[in-house]
């Protein structure tokens, strides 16, 4: 296998392992709104690399005392059995054993994202980012201390969706139970002290104005304004910098009260437990949290108008984002549209988009589109880079594309390639512990089938070209698009004529 086909599977697997569970995909790929801000999905919990089987036979008596000692080998695919209940106070829980490690992941999603901001943006996130800043007792170094101490990590997000706490921990008795005292009064009674929130609304400030600088998030943003005009996804997860400076504690512990309860929760747990000690687990965490009710899901968006917006910003590359509504989680449609959009420009290299706007052209130096479904309608986005002068011309050519696709459908041969890259990648989705507890806290969050995973992937198989051809128009149209540019103002340069042999140097590379 030659390295773009190598680079073609990595890509397809980690975004096949993110789009069938982890919220990156469910929240557009939008960087997790936690502070300081790190990386899309992958941040909103303990760090999601792959685990070891740590400890050979010979080792078996070897005593861990912290999670470093487990490598970061992944683990070889396995069957899930998946057991599901509810808690006394109503949370969902979804649990897989697995006692290849002496660990265990716990990862708690609430219906508590932007989407619940209910017109103060920022309010969501600053609630779960200040989940940790304090308790009873502890200051947010003393909590910092106390989970290193026991060689546990903590980790929260929040997205538009959904907000997000979670712990890993060892799973011996004398590591476990204190780090889940701990993790129970982070996530069910934080203190909110106005010293760190002072602290972290000056970050969020900060990194506001350093997004004047970032082009491709102004124009983010906009798209989003755009696309959902009044809907809750319209306003970023982070909040506005008119919004910020005025919530309150007193705001937060609100906020806290109504989505941080336990009928609002979905518990996932993987690891080294038997069902006895998970449900002791949950029912530990449930009875910690408050108790109340579900938070009703937003409404399904209005259509919006398709356009083109322009940002002037001084660069040498313009960046074009272009969108339309796609589907909410668990339609019956999602397996042909991800398996159309993987030929279209979901799956890297090879893809119509990326043959045609790269390895032909030059024009850019990767171009990538994908669904994104959350609880109501996400979107479907394609975004690229491309030299200023050349950008009306790359748009045209996009579009173009688009449409050929649409009235054509993919070929038979594509349809083969995309489904044997899907299952050739399939194993990394749950390839570790924390992928698992990320696909489940997913299928909890979105009411998914305990076999939906299995089911996805019978689905893709058994698709045909005029299925897929058919879910992709019934849901995207090619003069639907709302489309948003960031650059400066130049003239414009027709195409350049396409190369039969692919180009080893595109000509317009990533700004940062």
């Amino acid at each position: 296998m030659n390295d773009r086909n190598l680079w073609r599977r990595g890509l397809l697997g980690l975004v096949l392992a993110s789009c069938l569970g982890l919220s990156a995909c469910d929240d557009t790929g939008e960087t997790a709104a936690s502070i300081p801000v790190p990386p899309a999905e992958t941040a909103a919990t303990p760090a999601e690399s792959g685990q070891a089987i740590a400890i050979a036979k010979s080792n078996e008596t070897t005593r861990l005392e912290s999670l470093d000692a487990l490598g970061d080998q992944p683990l070889p695919r396995r069957e899930l059995d998946i057991q599901s209940w509810l808690t006394e106070g109503g949370a969902k829980v979804l649990f897989v054993e697995a006692h290849q490690l002496p660990m265990f992941d716990l990862r708690l999603t609430f219906a508590a994202g932007s989407s619940q901001d209910a017109g103060v943006p920022g309010l969501a996130m600053l609630t779960n980012a200040m989940l940790n800043e304090g308790v009873e007792g502890k200051d947010v170094t003393a909590i910092a201390e106390g989970f290193e101490g026991l060689g546990a990590e903590f980790g929260n997000g929040a997205y538009r969706d959904m907000a997000v706490a979670s712990l890993r921990s060892l799973s011996a008795p004398d590591k476990r139970e204190p780090a889940l005292q701990l993790f129970s009064q982070v996530a069910g009674q934080p203190t909110f002290p106005k010293d760190s929130l002072q602290r972290i609304k000056n970050q969020v400030l900060a990194g506001f104005e350093f997004q004047k600088q970032n082009p491709g998030k102004l124009a983010s943003l906009e798209l989003f304004e755009q696309l959902y005009q009044s809907h809750p996804y319209a306003h970023p997860s982070e909040g506005t910098p008119e919004t910020i400076p005025g919530i309150d504690a007193d705001q937060l512990r609100a906020f806290h009260a109504k989505a941080y309860t336990a009928g609002n929760a979905v518990i996932a747990l993987v690891g080294d437990l038997n069902r006895a000690q998970a449900e002791a687990i949950a029912e530990q965490v449930s009875d910690a949290l408050p108790q109340g009710n579900a938070v009703p899901a937003p409404p399904a968006p209005s259509e919006p108008v398709a356009g083109q917006q322009h940002i002037d910003f001084p660069s040498n590359q313009t960046h074009l984002l272009l969108a339309q509504l796609g589907i909410p989680r668990g339609h019956p449609d999602y397996a042909a549209l991800y398996l159309g959009n993987q030929i279209l420009g979901g799956g890297g290299f090879g893809t119509r988009l990326m043959e045609e706007v790269r390895e032909k052209r030059g024009l850019t130096y990767g171009i990538y589109s994908g669904f994104s479904p959350m609880q109501t309608n996400g979107p479907f986005m394609i975004n690229l880079q491309t030299r200023a002068d050349l950008s009306e011309a790359t748009l045209n050519l996009v579009q173009r594309l688009v449409a050929e696709f649409l009235a054509e459908g993919p070929t038979q041969a594509e349809l083969e390639r995309s489904k044997r890259e899907i299952a050739g990648s399939f194993p990394l989705s749950t390839a570790s512990n924390s992928d698992i507890v990320g696909q489940l806290g997913s299928i909890g969050f979105y009411d998914l089938p305990l076999t939906y995973l299995e089911d996805f992937m019978q689905q893709v198989q058994a698709l045909s070209v005029d299925e897929v051809k058919a879910a992709m128009n019934k849901h995207l149209s090619p003069d639907g698009f709302v489309i948003v540019t960031a650059g400066p103002q130049v003239e414009q340069k027709p195409l350049p004529a396409p190369s039969e042999k692919p180009l080893k140097q595109p000509s317009s590379v990533p700004e940062h």
